[in-house]
């Protein structure tokens, strides 16, 4: 079985979020079910030196605008499709944003290009390979599938995986002949959307299935509150949607081997943490003194992630005894509150703003819980770092966190199979509460400590859910079969 998917990141090349995670881990997990996966990329200036090495398998002299290129090479594991377009993507900074921080105005000419490269590729194939089905993921290859619609005779059946429907990639239709789209897609039932082109939208009325990435936020995605203007068309095609659950790749988050952590540890040597614990302390500039919990933050300070409400929280965590360590940047008054915040408190409150990788694995080590507030979360990935590294995610009850965290309420401590604090609805005051909840368990130490151990031990590899992608395109390849 080959499978092509094709994204705009992948990780350990190319990282904005989750979704760099998925595209790293999933074809690797695939590989020992019998899948033969290949990952379509463009060359931003990080990928340049390893594209170099790869063989040309492609080429155009003229890919909206510019030369273009495919090439074929392998690294950490990953079969790469590397779509060079030098006028389309190789610039500075964010791979989405220019230095100004605004959008790329050319976006809909660059993604548009990978993925109508991705379908010439899924029906004319390599010399060697061919792709039985397209897997596409998020607006950024939200055209695969439509393109595909528009080629004469049979077509690869195609997969479309919603990381985040809060970004939908929506342009100006007097681009659809420059993309080279079709009129008749222009509909309501289509591509349209309130009078823009929606990349996401056309994978979504076009893609023979629809994936995303939890069971709970399959079916929030389907209310007015969570759909985002597509919850009418996602109802319309629920036979063909299911949620699989993300995972997170065991050896990069591991606390027995992490070379970030000042202690390895194991769920047999928890005491370890305790070392990890004091170099987070001397890295946020917090005391040491005090007995209550560490709390940690790892995440784009976004209002999406509720962030605002830890604001109003704050108060009430440090007078708790509690203290916080925040690792982030995003909105510009949540970095400022934040910021504020730590001045106001110091000695309970650190903030540093950015994002540093191997500190981020340290906070896990060494923090007692993560906090995660967030107003909707597809999947999330900290609560599933958390869990491993034994800290303890408080998260609101939505998406991914309501499916992958144990909430510790009285039948769940009575069955022994509590893993964190859940929290409804998402407001301050219920994050309040969950907060406290988190104290008063963490002063049980013999209660806590169990906690973490059935934390450690949860299941968030990818195995289950690398079967459930597989059974998919079996499927489709089944139905294919039956049509035939």
């Amino acid at each position: 079985m080959k499978i092509l998917f094709v994204a705009s990141e992948c990780a350990p090349f190319v990282k904005t979020g989750g979704l760099a995670d998925v595209i790293g881990a999933v074809p690797k997990a695939l590989t020992p079910l019998g899948v033969d996966a290949r990952v379509m990329l463009p060359v931003y200036p990080a990928l340049q030196a390893l594209a170099a090495k790869g063989k040309e398998v492609w080429v155009s002299d003229d890919l909206q605008g510019g030369p273009a290129r495919l090439l074929s090479c392998q690294a950490e594991g990953l079969d790469l499709l590397l779509l060079d377009a030098p006028h389309l993507f190789d610039r500075p900074g964010n791979i989405y944003l220019g230095a100004d921080g605004q959008d790329w105005p050319d976006n809909a000419q660059r993604f548009g290009a990978l993925s109508f490269v991705a379908a010439e590729v899924a029906v004319g194939g390599l010399t060697d390979w061919r792709p039985d089905v397209v897997h596409a993921h998020d607006w950024q290859a939200g055209l695969v599938p439509a393109y595909l619609r528009q080629k004469n005779g049979p077509v690869p059946p195609t997969v479309l995986t919603i990381h985040n429907i809060a970004f939908q990639g929506l342009f100006d239709p007097s681009l659809m002949t420059s993309l080279g789209l079709s009129s008749a897609h222009y509909t309501p039932e289509g591509m349209e959307y309130f009078g823009r082109i929606g990349f996401l939208k056309a994978g979504l009325a076009f893609a023979d299935k629809i994936t995303t990435v939890s069971p709970t936020y399959a079916r929030e995605l389907m209310q007015p509150e969570f759909g985002m203007g597509l919850e009418g068309l996602l109802r319309s095609r629920n036979a063909d949607l299911t949620g699989i659950l993300n995972g997170i790749d065991l050896d990069a988050w591991n606390p027995e081997t992490d070379a970030a952590l000042v202690a390895p540890y194991s769920v047999r040597s928890l005491k370890k943490k305790v070392s990890n614990r004091a170099e987070v302390w001397k890295r946020f500039d917090l005391d040491a003194e005090g007995s209550g919990p560490l709390f940690c933050v790892i995440s784009r300070l976004t209002t999406q992630k509720g962030l605002d409400l830890l604001l109003e929280a704050l108060p009430m965590l440090v007078a708790r005894g509690a203290k916080l360590a925040v690792l982030g940047s995003g909105e510009k008054d949540l970095e400022a509150g934040f910021m504020a915040a730590a001045r106001s408190h110091p000695g309970a409150v650190g903030v540093i703003i950015g994002y540093d990788e191997p500190l981020s694995h340290l906070m896990q080590g060494g923090s007692d819980a993560i906090l995660i507030p967030s107003r909707f979360e597809p999947c999330g990935l900290t609560q599933l770092y958390g869990l491993r590294y034994g800290t303890l995610p408080v998260v609101a009850r939505t998406g991914g966190l309501a499916d992958t965290v144990i909430d510790a309420n009285e039948a769940a401590r009575s069955a022994k199979c509590a893993t964190g604090v859940q929290f409804a609805p998402v407001t301050a005051p219920a994050l309040e509460q969950a907060i406290l909840r988190t104290c008063d368990l963490f002063d049980q130490p013999s209660e806590w400590a169990a906690m973490m151990r059935r934390a450690m031990r949860h299941p968030v590899g990818w195995d289950v859910s690398a079967q459930a992608y597989k059974d998919i395109y079996a499927s489709l390849l089944d139905a294919r079969t039956l049509q035939d």
